[in-house]
Formats: structure tokens, sequence, C-alpha cells
């Protein structure tokens, strides 16, 4: 009992598990989509182009003399994770490399680039490895702050449009035809994820981010019966496997982001055990016909004088 008001009233850990409830709670909702479009590893790319955003900060905050030197982390990384994020969706839609060649080319020279930038603003290897793999000690008070406001707007913009959100990310074409600003929307899509990796460097690091962003989503497919259904559960496991993560690293020097991400393959090896024996003792009138077809989302309202009328 000692343990746990230690853990509630140490200010570090007030502030790590603030910033772990936002990430699991954001972060599966942009995956959701992303799960959606097969552009699963999207947010690995952004978290590679983010290092040297960070890095670029971390340089900047040096040469202005700011105290501690990476006071500009995370704003460095907000601005790299976006112009990666739509470098990808224009490759993806007009240019001549495939979507998958765009996020190689991310990943390397995001890599390499965070890697240079750091050691000319005379980084080290241990500053690196806390923004790559996660460190509840570099939650700072202004952190929570930014990414509590960041982790809100990517919550409110993924479930307040999911309905137009979800028609782009299922079929682009169907989205046009229904009069959805299909690119706008894509572009949104593109910033709300790169403003969560941003969120959750923190916690998780930068190189396992995309994967509570994805893992959470993998869970929740194997239980839910519809697209409503698999971003509410895919929060939640978000949410127990940070919180959990980070007070098993509070009693264990680890890695909090190795330790989160291997919790939520942990529960995806035993939830993918269980699926048969779930979904035969679920009852039949529950069953979907059409578990194919988004039933619960309301792709858009009909135009006006097109209503159905009355013979």
């Amino acid at each position: 009992m000692s343990a746990v008001l230690d853990i509630f009233s140490s200010p570090l850990m007030q502030r790590a598990l603030i910033a772990a409830v936002v990430v699991g709670l954001s972060a599966p909702v942009i995956g959701t989509y992303l799960v959606q479009r097969k552009l699963s590893l999207l947010g690995d790319g952004i978290g590679h182009v983010a290092l040297t955003g960070v890095a670029a900060g971390w340089l900047v905050g040096g040469a202005l003399g700011l105290t501690p030197q990476d006071s500009l982390a995370i704003p460095g990384a907000v601005v790299a994770a976006i112009a990666g994020a739509l470098i990808i969706d224009v490759v993806r839609e007009r240019g001549k490399a495939s979507g998958d060649m765009a996020l190689a080319l991310l990943f390397y020279g995001g890599i390499a680039g965070g890697v240079l930038l750091i050691g000319l603003a005379g980084g080290t290897t241990a500053n690196l490895m806390a923004y790559l793999f996660g460190s509840i000690a570099t939650v700072a008070p202004s952190d929570v702050l930014t990414i509590s406001i960041l982790g809100v707007l990517v919550i409110g913009v993924g479930v307040g449009l999911r309905p137009a959100l979800f028609a782009v990310s299922h079929d682009e074409e169907m989205a046009r035809t229904l009069g959805l600003p299909v690119r706008a929307l894509n572009v949104l899509i593109a910033v709300i994820a790169a403003l969560t990796v941003t969120v959750a460097m923190r916690v998780v690091g930068l190189l396992l981010v995309s994967a509570i962003m994805i893992v959470p989503v993998a869970i929740a497919q194997l239980v839910a019966r519809s697209f409503t259904a698999t971003m509410r559960i895919a929060m939640g496991v978000g949410v127990l496997v940070t919180v959990s993560g980070l007070i098993i690293t509070y009693f264990h020097a680890l890695s909090p982001g190795a330790v989160i991400v291997c919790l939520a393959i942990g529960i995806y090896a035993v939830t993918a055990a269980l699926a048969p024996l779930l979904r035969r003792a679920r009852p039949r009138s529950m069953e979907d016909p059409h578990p194919d077809l988004p039933d619960d989302v309301l792709v858009a309202a009909p135009a006006a004088g097109c209503e159905d009328k009355p013979n």
C-alpha cells in the first residue's frame, strides 16, 4: 500500500502517469485510421523524422543559451513530424515512388539526420537513447502541458470527425462521390499522426511509438465487431499498457517504451489464443451478417433536396 502511495505522491510519476494516460488514449485513435488505410508503418517513419526535429530543436536551444538545452525538442519534433507526414502523403498520392519507398527514405534520412545534429549540438548517447526508447525522467512539467494540449487535439479530431475520416480511410473513391474533401482529410490524418508521434515520444520513445498506435488496434480487431468498437477497445488497451508499463518501470530500472510494447504484444498473444473461444461463446443473435460493412458509421448526410419522397 505504501508503494502505491509513493507512486502517486512522486511529482515525477504524477507527470509521467498523466502523459501515459494521454498517450494511451490518443495513439490508438489515429492508429485505427492508419490500420484501415494499410499504413501501419507510417508512425514509424514519422518517428524517425521527428528525431531530426528533436536534434534541430536541441541545436537551436543550445545556440540561444536555453536551459535545459532540449527546451525546443518537442516544438522541433512537431514541425519535423508534420513535414515528414505531409511528404509521405504527397509521395503516396502523386510521386512515382511507392509508399514503402517513401517510408524507407524517411527511415534512413530521419535517423541519420537526428544522430548527426545531436552530435553537432553536443548531445550524448544517453540523451539520444532517452528519445529513442522513452524515459519517464525526461517528462518535464512544461512537457505535460504540451502533451495534454496535443493529445486533446488528436482525440478531438480523431473522434469528432470519425465518420468523414473513416470514409476517406475505407474507400477514397466512395468518399469523393459523397462530396467529401478527400485531399484535405488525407492531410488532416497525416497531421494528427505526426502530432501523435510527438505526444508519445517522451513515454515510449520515437522508435517504438508506432507500436502503441498499432498493437492496441490489432488486439481490438480480434474481439470487436465494428469500427467504433475497435477504436474504443484500442483506447482502453492503450491506457492499460502505458500505465502498467510505467508502474513496472517505477520498481525496476527498465526502458518504459520497451516494457509497454512487450505488455501490448503479450496481450495480443493471449487475446489471439482466446479469440476462437470468445467467438464460439458469443450468442448467434449478436453476429453481424455483414461484418465488413461500416454499419455504425454515418459517412454523409443526404444533400438538400435529394431526400426520398413518398410516392
